[in-house]
């Protein structure tokens, strides 16, 4: 029997640690909102395809490259953000007896909003597939490893965004406040933290870190209306991989479900993608229901 490749595997490898970079951003953003707020966004994929087609709006009509217009999509997904749940979710939180009845309800809301926003996303833009060229050209790795530009791109940009995130939630009152609500609601409202200003902050930076991902898709990949769904539900597999609340599990999760996605697909066929996400969830579930970094 001969041995793998090395520069195959390195390659792989690669191209995981970026995949599950992207699935990490996205499933950070649904933790604030799902495990501080209990709100049940399975829209939240909508909002990573309406900043894949932002920076491709810029790209196209300006020439800006998607680095540039990262700052511009997230602040744009926030002020959203920030605009939804005041209109839209703000009540829900308020009048729902429980935390069951808000999810139900949420559940049903961000379903609604789902099909707004792809069907104005596919008046504005069609149906067709759309993308753009950016450091599409390969970079030798060593050991004839070869990887596009962009792939090595996405990957900085994840590891910053979660330095920077985590140095936020460990370095900051804000994030310290955060991390008291996802890890003890009760306890964080009898020592003063003001939910009122909180959940709509990390209902806007949820977005705002779904548009980010959704400019680093766009990198890589061509857009669609119907493209976000399936990181609604990615990023749903990677909360549970990783633990509710926890934001380093999210990480781990994304990485993890990269490398198994990656390397079970060039095994086998590209179309057993998700046999093999859903295979690794169960497998967690039976080994550690409450997450890999549950505590």
């Amino acid at each position: 029997m001969s041995l793998p490749d090395p520069g195959l595997l390195l390659d792989l490898a690669a191209t995981s640690v970026g995949v599950g970079g992207i699935y990490a951003v996205v499933a950070i953003g649904l933790n604030l909102q799902y495990g501080l707020m209990r709100i049940m966004n399975v829209a939240h994929g909508e909002f990573l395809m309406v900043g894949a087609y932002l920076a491709y709006a810029l790209r196209t009509a300006t020439g800006m490259g998607p680095l540039w217009a990262l700052p511009l999509v997230a602040g744009a997904l926030f002020l959203l953000g920030l605009a939804l749940y005041a209109l839209v979710f703000r009540r829900l939180v308020r009048t729902s007896p429980s935390q069951e009845a808000l999810e139900g309800r949420s559940l049903i809301a961000c379903f609604g909003l789902a099909f707004v926003i792809q069907n104005l996303v596919l008046l504005a833009f069609g149906a067709d597939l759309r993308g753009y060229q950016y450091l599409a050209r390969p970079l030798s790795l060593g050991a004839g490893v070869l990887i596009t530009a962009n792939r090595v791109v996405v990957f900085g940009v994840v590891a910053l965004l979660t330095a920077g995130l985590v140095l936020i939630l460990r370095a900051t009152l804000v994030g310290k406040a955060i991390r008291a609500m996802l890890q003890a609601p009760l306890g964080a409202l009898l020592v003063g933290i003001d939910t009122r200003r909180l959940h709509p902050l990390c209902f806007g930076v949820g977005l705002a870190l779904s548009g980010m991902a959704g400019v680093l898709v766009s990198m890589v990949y061509q857009l669609s209306p119907a493209m976000g769904q399936p990181y609604t539900i990615t990023a749903l597999i990677v909360i549970t991989l990783g633990g509710m609340g926890s934001m380093l599990g999210s990480l781990v999760g994304g990485v993890m479900l990269g490398f198994v996605e990656t390397f079970g697909t060039q095994l086998t066929s590209p179309s057993t993608r998700m046999l093999f996400a859903y295979g690794t969830l169960v497998l967690v579930l039976l080994v550690r229901p409450r997450g890999v970094l549950a505590r």
